[in-house]
């Protein structure tokens, strides 16, 4: 798997997640217990510090960065899904980030929220706890998401990830 330091910036990765061979880690990037990154995700660390929380999946084509001014955190038991863009935001635990979906500078989603797929969370936004954030530019909707089918889908990604360091080989 491709993970880089860059000068001083070097990634740390716990031992029990998965990174697949084609995602990319550089520099100031920290991995946490049963998360696992996917195919062509990349985490580039290089300007600021992206911390990914334990039994969180960051999926297929995602891009995660961080600026100098604004580190990116993502909690424990998140979905980040397919093609999800992350910059210098907040993502609290339990959070399900949709597939195709962007969280900008200063943006929070607090715990149990959804940000739908292909919604853009703008700068400074705050997505209450348990709200969805739809739709280009994100509206809040309060008291409208539930946390309990992104802990399963977490769940499912540490098992899957798991499935993954035990039984991936290159052909």
């Amino acid at each position: 798997m491709p993970v880089y330091a860059l000068g001083s910036r070097v990634p740390s990765i716990h031992p029990d997640a998965f990174v697949h061979p084609d995602a990319v880690v550089i520099g100031d990037v920290r991995v946490g217990a049963d998360s696992s990154i996917w195919p062509r995700a990349v985490l580039r660390g290089d300007y600021g510090t992206i911390i990914v929380g334990e039994r969180t999946s960051i999926q297929d084509g995602s891009v995660v960065h961080a600026t100098a001014e604004f580190a990116t955190i993502i909690g424990n038991d998140c979905v980040v899904g397919h093609l999800a863009h992350l910059e210098g935001c907040v993502i609290h635990d339990r959070v399900l980030v949709g597939s195709g979906s962007i969280v900008l500078h200063q943006a929070e989603v607090h715990s149990g929220a959804t940000v739908g797929a292909g919604a853009v969370v703008r700068n400074r936004t705050e997505v209450p706890a348990n709200a969805m954030a739809l739709g280009v530019p994100a509206t809040v909707k309060i008291d409208s998401s539930s946390d309990a089918l992104t802990l399963l889908s977490a769940a499912l990604y540490v098992e899957n990830g798991r499935r993954y360091k035990a039984e991936l080989k290159l052909l």
